[in-house]
């Protein structure tokens, strides 16, 4: 998979039926180090990974359409891309900070 220049590939691990909904942290997982997101959502007819897909685009301050599933629809640890930004390297210094809070 090629990504865009005006993209950005986000490892996150998803943690379905929390019970308060947070974005941040760091998890080491399949694809590096990724950002940590809790949803209310239970992880049923993918309801989970679309509230985190939701969370990650309001975290970043871009619209939800701008964040796409890549990989890891069945799974906790997934591959989200963000396209259509005009500064990815300053989302890349959002994603940084975010996992840095716990």
């Amino acid at each position: 998979m090629v990504t865009p220049p005006e993209s950005l590939v986000v490892p996150v691990r998803v943690k379905p039926g929390a019970a308060r909904a947070r974005v941040g942290g760091r998890y080491d997982g399949p694809y590096g180090s990724a950002l940590v997101i809790a949803v209310n959502a239970p992880p049923v007819d993918g309801r989970a990974t679309e509230a985190a897909r939701r969370a990650l685009a309001a975290a970043l301050g871009v619209r939800p359409a701008q964040v796409a599933l890549r990989s890891g629809a069945a799974s906790r640890d997934k591959l989200f891309e963000v396209s259509g930004t005009a500064d990815p390297a300053d989302l890349a210094g959002r994603l940084d900070a975010l996992r840095e809070t716990s």
